[in-house]
């Protein structure tokens, strides 16, 4: 505590008005030195002296507390902070710079931990955000009572303030040499395109020590630009650059290219320049490429030589070719429910001959227009993705060239879909055609001409398609009967419905790279009517769709992991008990086991926390999995190199300055001396780093004394005008 002592005027009327009051005494008390009156000099004092009393000066006796200065102490817990040996750096400066300022008891540290990793799950692109945790904490301090700032950092900070000149970078390069993320703004713009606001210089000499080493170097992969969608069946074009600062130039590195988690590529690609490269979407839904760069000479990390592209897989049109052997009741429920959908591009051709007519006619002259087999079934071919074949029997019309056709196209990718009539078991089925090889029922000849509700097999109740369709949460599913089922014996694949005496009525079946389902049974429309209540003949049918399609969500055999709520959950689906364990490896290449639990349906979960930005790899030795925490590609690590160039701008102009805590590989950390300085003084030195002692107080009691009492006041004035008056009178 200190006491000071002031002089202060309270004027029992505005300046304003003093100054009118003097005005006229200072024009009389002028012309009266300049007539040399006598008793100028009385009046002179004696109108002083009322001006003076009017302003009612007084002693003030202040008695103060004197405040402590602030320091903040910004340590940054980010990951990119924890490479190496950084973080015992940062940690043994922070308790070294607590140790030297407990001594001073008039200052305050008050320490502002940033960048940790929960923040950079949740920060997506934004990196290390230390100067919004010091805005915070600025918020909350006294202005005149800031010392200073020390921050202990990587220099990987991403929300530093740039230099006004560096606030449209894009602009200053040549054009062709620009480079933008698809769907980013433009670089440091505000609304309507304005330059963003630079912000204000911090009220404190900001201090920067440096972990990590001043001569690092590191390898690293970008993404330059990649699309989020892509059309299914085609290439697209991705942008990548490898950055390394001790690869010769022209030197080439190995990129590895690895699909939803597939068998690995590997192409090489230049250093130090954007690349371009292609990459095939074979799916609809999500596809995930993990890309990877060979180590380079010199490596802190190699979390920056994998990078992540995410695209949807999007079909242009579900190209479908539906081929009804014979007009029938459920020919137009087929028909309806592929023109409802906008995404299917329908061919659809009925065979009009009934099967009692048999009088000679050429096919040729039965249609209504001229029927393109040979176009459709060899030109075109490939150019389908699904063939359904509605109630078809061989007449002739599709020789068996074509239906050899149709085996190779399902044998090489695309997909086939049968509706089995009654006509299936006879020597003119499909079954006795080249589709036989791919055909996943064997008819026997029975037909059953009775009613019977369809049922969900033991396997179909853990397989995608059929899992937990609408209305089958009962033991006996809700649904409406069917009156014909074609009997045939499963020699292939796997019956996931059953109808008459539990025999198989939905068949899937894989072969070679494409996939089969058969329906034994050509009263599915008979849900879509309503009878009896219907079924969900669209959300089977879809499901079956989607399958056929090879659309991920409806694999029967499949491996995902996905990060929710700061969790990654891990679900395995499969057609037969796997109790295995899954190993999880995690961005930092620590691997952990996980125990899943299984449910009824076929699902084994499991959930483990997650603390790192990155990607996570699951695997438990048949599938792969892979799942992204925070971003694909975390800015966090775009760069792991201690530098103290994104914060130059903001050292300078706070009058700071930047220690390197170890100089090379193996030195010990050295903690620079700190100092307080006075305001205005130099707040550094060569091994020093200074904080500002601002001598800043409060005030709690004051004692107040009025210089010109009016009885003095009054005594004074009359005791002058008395003498001026005598003194004019001689």
């Amino acid at each position: 505590m200190m006491a000071g002592t002031t002089i202060a005027f309270a004027p029992l009327l505005p300046w304003a008005a003093l100054a009118a009051l003097a005005a006229p005494l200072v024009v009389v008390l002028a012309l009266s030195f300049w007539k040399r009156a006598s008793g100028a000099a009385w009046r002179l004092a004696i109108g002083a002296l009322l001006l003076l009393a009017l302003a009612n000066p007084s002693l003030v006796n202040e008695q103060r507390e004197n405040l402590p200065d602030i320091a903040l102490l910004v340590v940054d817990d980010s990951a990119s902070n924890r490479i190496g040996d950084r973080a015992a750096q940062r940690d043994a400066v922070v308790a070294g710079i607590k140790e030297r300022l407990k001594e001073e008891r008039d200052l305050e540290l008050r320490e502002v931990r940033a960048g940790s990793a929960d923040a950079s799950l949740t920060g997506g692109e934004e990196g290390t955000r230390l100067f919004q945790a010091l805005e915070r904490a600025l918020g909350e301090t006294p202005r005149k009572q800031l010392s200073g700032i020390v921050m202990v950092t990587d220099g990987q900070v991403h929300d530093a303030p740039k230099r006004p000149e560096a606030q449209h970078p894009e602009a200053q390069r040549p054009e062709g040499q620009r480079q933008e993320q698809a769907g980013a703004p433009p670089p440091s713009a505000g609304q309507g395109g304005a330059p963003a606001q630079q912000p204000e210089a911090l009220p404190a000499p900001l201090h920067v020590l440096l972990t990590g080493r001043p001569d690092e170097s590191d390898r690293r992969l970008r993404v330059v630009q990649a699309p989020s969608f892509g059309l299914v069946g085609k290439k697209l074009t991705v942008t990548v650059r490898v950055d390394d600062e001790t690869a010769a130039r022209g030197q080439r590195a190995r990129l590895t290219v690895r699909q939803d988690g597939g068998p690995p590529q590997a192409e090489p690609v230049p250093i130090g320049v954007d690349h371009q490269m292609d990459l095939k979407i074979d799916h609809g839904g999500l596809s995930v490429f993990e890309l990877e760069v060979e180590p380079g000479r010199q490596e802190l990390s190699l979390i920056n030589n994998r990078a992540v592209i995410s695209v949807n897989g999007v079909r242009d049109r579900l190209r479908v070719l539906l081929v009804s052997g014979e007009p029938h009741a459920g020919e137009r429920t087929w028909r309806s429910l592929l023109k409802s959908d906008p995404s299917v591009d329908l061919v659809h051709f009925t065979i009009l001959r009934p099967p009692e007519k048999q009088d000679g006619t050429p096919i040729r002259e039965l249609s209504l227009i001229a029927f393109p087999i040979r176009e459709l079934f060899e030109i075109k071919l490939d150019e389908f993705d699904l063939i359904i074949f509605d109630r078809y029997r061989r007449r002739g019309v599709l020789p068996n060239a074509y239906l050899q056709n149709i085996a190779g196209f399902v044998e090489k990718g695309g997909a086939l879909l049968e509706a089995a009539g009654p006509n299936y078991g006879t020597a003119l089925g499909l079954y006795r055609s080249p589709l036989g090889s791919i055909l996943p029922g064997e008819p026997t000849g029975q037909v059953f001409e009775q009613g019977f509700q369809p049922r969900i097999t033991a396997i179909g109740k853990r397989h995608p398609v059929t899992a937990e369709l609408p209305g089958s949460e009962a033991e006996k599913p809700s649904w409406g009967r069917w009156f014909r089922q074609v009997e045939a014996d499963a020699v292939r694949g796997r019956s996931v419905m059953s109808g008459v005496n539990d025999q198989p009525l939905l068949l899937l079946d894989r072969v070679g790279q494409g996939r089969v389902a058969q329906v034994l049974s050509d009263h599915m429309w008979l849900w879509a009517r309503g009878f009896e209540g219907g079924g969900p003949q669209a959300e089977l049918l879809r499901r079956l769709a989607h399958w056929l399609m090879k659309e991920p969500e409806l694999e029967e055999n499949v491996l995902k992991a996905s990060v929710q709520g700061g969790r990654l959950m891990v679900t395995r689906r499969v057609l037969e008990r796997d109790d295995r364990s899954v190993t999880v490896t995690l961005p930092s290449g620590e691997e952990k086991n996980l125990e899943l639990v299984e449910d009824a349906a076929g699902r084994a979960t499991a959930a483990l926390a997650v603390t790192d930005p990155g990607l996570y790899r699951v695997g438990d030795g048949q599938r792969t999995a892979i799942a992204a925490a925070g971003s694909l590609n975390p800015l966090e690590y775009a760069d792991l190199r201690a530098s103290a160039e994104r914060l130059a701008h903001a050292i300078e102009s706070s009058r700071g300055t930047h220690r390197w805590l170890a100089s090379g590989a193996g030195a010990a950390v050295a903690i620079p001396e700190i100092r307080r300085v006075l305001p205005g003084r130099s707040t550094a030195g060569r091994d020093w780093i200074g904080l500002v002692r601002n001598g800043e107080y409060r005030v709690i009691g004051v004692n107040q004394i009025p210089l010109l009492p009016v009885v003095l006041v009054l005594t004074l004035a009359l005791g002058g005008l008395a003498m001026a008056w005598w003194r004019e009178g001689k």
